[in-house]
């Protein structure tokens, strides 16, 4: 199991009557993750992830890649470093390439700090032996660091210059069949948003310089959001106002139905995805062979959730200004279990039954649950550690676990009140949460056919 005392977890400490200076405009998110020292500023637009929130990010990652697996993904990795070559066959360096991070080797070739990876995956197609029809459906996805020259970059791991991210491409054999795989896929991302139970919406967006004839991106609603949506309340239409040129542009009556009940929101962009068509596979020669052995040219789609932003995200939308909040899937750790303090009169009978308390490992496995066994700190030290962080469910054994007659534990949950209960009743709950969890992870077995197909419904 995991020790409190051999985390690293280098805590922001301002001394008592310290003036601090603040350069920017914190989240509420950056704000908690930088003073409880899970997350460390880098250099400008860059962060250093402690254990901790590690934690938390490959959860995420372990939840997304099984949605993927789900929808048929198969997992690759390419270079970060693609040659700039391709990405003028296909005419995206003509336009506004300032948020690019380009440089040289010593000969001269010229490759982008990858942001996205259109190019690179579909070049890698063309240069493959000729792909047969039978092969067709193929969706690949990686994960892994992408870069952007951010002009501001803010909020932390919201909008950062390096950031994580799951990026999947499909190949089909006609428009109608990327399609189904545009269904099959943003039908993954429903269930992986779902499973977070952070509300979300689908909102109808621009396609940019990805192109393409289609695209959806994926919004948490937050104040600190840098989009604009549209939401009516009589359908179930949303969209960003980037569909409509810009703010100023936006109707104010819904595309959809007329109605004049169009309201304003601001949303994260956490995900997005695009219907392609030949926008990359032309110019770069990707083709398959069809029924009668002739050449014809892949048919595409592109589909991205960013993982550190996910994260930070949630915590955003669901933590209040003085704790974290995570997405009971995310949480470093389900179970936190504080003893008595070291010399205190209850010390020795307590100890007994916190030594019982551990063996909530045979629920939760021994890598959910934290000991936070610094006893030389108090346990309103400990606990005030345990509410900041976050964790789901937080057992105490304090003085009235002592008691002879019933003696009782303390049991605080995540934005709970907290609870007096007998060891039975304690490891009732845990199982309870860890059974919740896994009803959660079983979302993702359930079938396509099970979508709500109403684009722009608030989940």
């Amino acid at each position: 199991m995991n020790k409190a005392s051999r985390l690293f977890w280098p805590t922001l400490v301002t001394p008592k009557n310290a003036v601090v200076k603040q350069t920017e405009q914190l989240s509420r998110s950056q704000k908690l993750l930088t003073e409880l020292g899970l997350v460390k500023p880098g250099s400008n637009g860059t962060y250093q992830i402690m254990p901790i929130a590690q934690r938390a990010i490959d959860k995420c990652i372990q939840l997304v890649q099984s949605n993927m697996q789900a929808a048929g993904g198969q997992k690759i990795s390419l270079p970060v470093l693609t040659p700039a070559q391709l990405w003028k066959k296909t005419g995206r360096l003509e336009g506004d390439i300032s948020e690019f991070y380009m440089l040289r080797d010593r000969s001269g070739k010229q490759f982008l700090m990858s942001p996205t990876h259109e190019e690179a995956v579909t070049a890698m197609l063309a240069s493959t032996a000729p792909i047969s029809y039978r092969q067709l459906p193929l969706r690949l996805y990686q994960i892994g660091p992408k870069f952007r020259d951010e002009l501001k970059s803010r909020f932390g791991l919201m909008r950062a210059k390096e950031f994580l991210m799951k990026d999947m491409y499909s190949f089909d054999v006609s428009a109608e069949e990327a399609a189904q795989s545009y269904a099959t896929v943003t039908a993954a991302y429903e269930r992986f948003f779902r499973q977070l139970e952070v509300p979300f919406v689908q909102v109808e967006a621009a396609t940019g310089m990805m192109g393409g004839s289609q695209s959806h991106e994926y919004h948490f609603i937050s104040p600190v959001g840098e989009d604009t949506l549209l939401q009516c309340s009589n359908c179930s239409y949303a969209g960003n106002v980037e569909v409509f040129g810009s703010d100023t542009d936006a109707p104010s009556a819904c595309p959809k139905c007329q109605s004049s009940q169009l309201s304003r929101v601001r949303g994260v962009e956490v995900a997005h995805t695009f219907l392609l068509g030949d926008k990359y596979s032309k110019p770069l020669g990707a083709t398959f062979l069809n029924t009668t052995g002739k050449p014809e040219t892949l048919i595409m789609g592109c589909f991205g959730i960013g993982i550190t932003r996910v994260v930070a995200a949630a915590l955003e939308v669901l933590s209040t200004e003085q704790e974290l909040r995570w997405p009971k899937l995310l949480a470093p750790y389900d179970v936190c279990v504080i003893g008595p303090k070291a010399g205190s009169k209850e010390q020795a009978p307590a100890e007994r039954i916190e030594h019982e308390l551990l063996q909530l490992t045979q629920i939760c496995g021994a890598e959910q649950l934290l000991h936070d066994e610094r006893k030389e700190l108090t346990i309103g030290k400990r606990l005030l550690d345990a509410k900041r962080l976050g964790h789901p469910l937080t057992i105490v054994v304090g003085a009235k676990a002592t008691q002879a007659e019933a003696p009782k534990l303390e049991l605080h949950t995540s934005g709970g009140e907290k609870q007096e209960l007998d060891v039975a009743q304690v490891l009732q709950l845990v199982d309870s949460h860890e059974r919740h969890k896994q009803q959660l992870l079983e979302g993702t077995e359930q079938t396509d056919t099970k979508r709500s197909q109403r684009v722009g419904h608030v989940h």
